[in-house]
């Protein structure tokens, strides 16, 4: 069967693999659509030190039930839509002791420490498949980077009488857009590009400021009555704004981080301290954070034609790779459509 593979760094090929043969506890799946994240275009500049080349990437999928095994429950049918928890979790590390599978400790993600799924059939344990009703398989392949932004609402313990600011609109920041507002928070949004504000607006953003030419902390003093948001996610991964969620927070404030900055950090320690600050990292997501998604997807108010940057065969995957690394800030998400 047909794949996507990084074969280097910036080399990228469709190759032939074995069709996989599912056991009774697992379920077959045809792939539809697989959709490129952050971590795959890192590996992809050769970027990412969690992954061995050559690797096939891909864990944020529609797809649909092509064959069950004996043994898996009823619930599970053929031509059924579904996506896939990427995640693994062994059970034994201090994380899975604690009911925190996401952040297992030996956790391999499809696409990163292990290979992913961006070919044609793909088999997986009934416990990972989850179905999603009566979505279109396109649109199951947002669920699961936007589970990771619903996720880290959680993380921050978002109420409603939260100001909460998510720094980079990503498709995982407009999960926790989204998230923050369902749960009836105030959110300002923060980005460098207008285009993807103004879809930070749509799904849920009550203020926005674009970082690139505002004055970030004036216009959060104006908005917060000079307290500063109570919940600060950073959804970019950068020095900058890791520096600017600690400065920006209010006292006693939530910092809740997702993204991975690529060289170190310098803080200025005492506002830990002064602030009594809860930093708090953010990993993956848990089943009832893909449950949320798919709730929330269903009815039908997200602009899911916005969210979707590109769909390409696999045969122009490394066109649309290229394309990706030369301009990521216009990129929300890009699907291969298998």
């Amino acid at each position: 069967m047909k794949a996507v593979q990084i074969t280097a760094p910036s080399e990228m090929q469709v190759v032939e693999i074995a069709k996989p043969v599912f056991g009774p506890d697992e379920v077959l799946v045809k792939m539809k659509y697989v959709g490129f994240c952050g971590s795959d275009l890192n590996t992809f500049l050769g970027r990412n030190p969690m992954v061995k080349l050559p690797v096939i990437p891909g864990h944020e999928v529609g797809a649909v039930i092509e064959a069950i095994g004996s043994n898996v429950p009823a619930g599970f049918t053929p031509g059924m839509s579904v996506t896939l928890n990427p995640y693994t979790n062994c059970g034994k590390c201090a994380s899975c002791r604690n009911g925190r599978v996401n952040a297992c400790e030996h956790n391999e993600t499809l696409g990163v420490q292990r290979n992913g799924v961006m070919c044609e059939y793909a088999v997986l344990p009934w416990t990972k498949i989850i179905p999603a009703a009566d979505m279109t398989p396109r649109d199951c392949a947002l669920i699961e980077p936007m589970s990771v932004g619903f996720h880290a609402v959680s993380r921050g313990q978002v109420s409603d009488i939260d100001i909460v600011m998510v720094i980079g609109c990503g498709m995982i920041g407009m999960g926790a857009i989204v998230r923050a507002s369902l749960r009836g928070a105030t959110v300002i949004a923060v980005d460098i590009d207008d285009e993807k504000l103004a879809i930070a607006k749509r799904v849920g953003a009550t203020y926005t400021i674009n970082s690139k030419n505002e004055n970030v902390h004036e216009r959060l003093q104006q908005l917060t009555d000079n307290l500063g948001p109570d919940v600060i996610i950073e959804a970019v991964g950068s020095p900058a704004t890791y520096v600017m969620a600690v400065d920006e927070v209010a006292f006693t404030g939530r910092v809740v981080c997702i993204g991975y900055a690529k060289s170190e950090v310098a803080f200025q320690t005492k506002y830990f301290v002064q602030k009594e600050l809860d930093i708090r990292g953010s990993r993956n997501a848990l089943p009832s954070d893909f449950r949320a998604v798919i709730h929330y997807l269903q009815q039908g108010t997200c602009p899911i034609d916005e969210l979707i940057s590109n769909i390409v065969k696999p045969e122009n995957a490394l066109k649309a790779m290229q394309e990706w690394a030369a301009n990521p800030g216009k990129v929300f998400r890009i699907l291969v459509e298998l």
